[in-house]
């Protein structure tokens, strides 16, 4: 039994729900490691689950959190090969935001020598979306031109990794001018432009007559439309995120929600054939469930050899509250990452 720190929502709805506690954990089952968490990733589902706008959040009340990195300190009798203190990364179905955590050892992968405990938290999650985003429904191949929204977020900045190793073009789009800075001096875009009202005519400009083939779309609203207009035919749009809809209080605001609904694009499914092009959307919590194809995804995303995660931003156990904060506003530049 270990005393351990969590940060327990009593019901979602409000993060100003989110308690710190005390509570016991059990020593880990036959098939499970007990890993002292050294690092926590955040990440938008986290924040949607919180405020309750997440499909996938748990009934009642439960622990925020998809990701970690730590050591292992208990190993259950059949939980493989994993010893005490062996260096990890790990991916959970909630359950995160925790100093102490049990996990089914094949939820678990070794933490590369050369990285660090925040790296380490901030790589599974945003990697194996950015990764089964572009190469298993975006089809990606070399020559490619690619537009990746939030490109100075960590989904976005391991996209463009992923995209310049398979030899893609990529434009990346932020939503703040210090992040267009941060991008050309950091990372590798083809070309950065700021998401304004000439997004649409720099997005043309940028492309200078060539196809738009993908689309990472993040955004909603009148961005995801003006992407939908600009992609070519035989071009693919993959939906993981409606950032548009988040909000930057503790709770949601709902008559802000209804207008973005009631506004939002609508593409008819009719028309599909006719433009020859191809919308898909993707929730990774569900990958969860297919732990041999998660297996596969990662094989595949390792082989790659990227740099480890940018970290931009690191916070302290007790300083969850305002670590959230910054990330729902979209002030970060790369991953947000609580050490315990």
């Amino acid at each position: 039994m270990i005393d351990r720190q969590v940060y327990r929502m009593s019901r979602a709805g409000s993060i100003r729900n989110l308690e710190l506690r005390h509570e016991s954990l059990e020593s880990p089952a036959r098939d499970e490691v007990c890993v002292q968490v050294r690092a926590i990733g955040l990440n938008f589902a986290d924040v949607f689950a919180m405020q309750g706008l997440y499909s996938a959040t748990p009934s009642g009340s439960f622990i925020p959190g998809l990701e970690f990195a730590g050591e292992v300190v208990a190993v259950g009798d059949e939980a493989g090969d994993w010893q005490i203190g062996d260096r990890v990364m790990g991916v959970t179905r909630f359950g995160g935001y925790v100093s102490h955590i049990n996990s089914h050892h094949r939820y678990v992968l070794p933490l590369p020598d050369s990285w660090s405990f925040e790296e380490g938290a901030g790589f599974l999650v945003q990697g194996l979306t950015a990764y089964y985003a572009l190469t298993e429904l975006g089809n990606l191949k070399p020559g490619m031109n690619v537009l990746i929204h939030s490109a100075a977020g960590g989904v976005g900045i391991l996209a463009n990794r992923i995209c310049q190793k398979v030899g893609a073009y990529t434009i990346g789009t932020v939503g703040q001018p210090g992040k267009v800075e941060f991008l050309r001096k950091h990372e590798h875009y083809g070309d950065v432009i700021l998401r304004d009202n000439d997004f649409y005519d720099k997005l043309m400009h940028s492309l200078n007559g060539r196809p738009l083939h993908l689309v990472m779309e993040c955004i909603g609203g009148r961005i995801l439309e003006l992407g939908w207009r600009a992609l070519a035919p035989m071009g693919r749009m993959v939906v993981y995120g409606n950032a548009s809809f988040s909000s930057h209080g503790s709770k949601p605001n709902y008559p802000r929600l209804i207008w973005k609904y009631l506004r939002r694009p609508k593409i008819d499914p009719l028309k599909l054939p006719t433009e020859n092009k191809s919308i898909m959307g993707f929730n990774l919590i569900y990958l969860y469930e297919q732990t041999d194809m998660m297996h596969e995804l990662l094989q595949g995303l390792q082989q790659l050899q990227l740099a480890p995660q940018h970290v931009g931003h690191v916070y302290a156990f007790d300083e969850m509250h305002e670590a959230i904060r910054l990330f729902q506003r979209g002030r970060s530049v790369g991953k947000v990452v609580v050490t315990v």
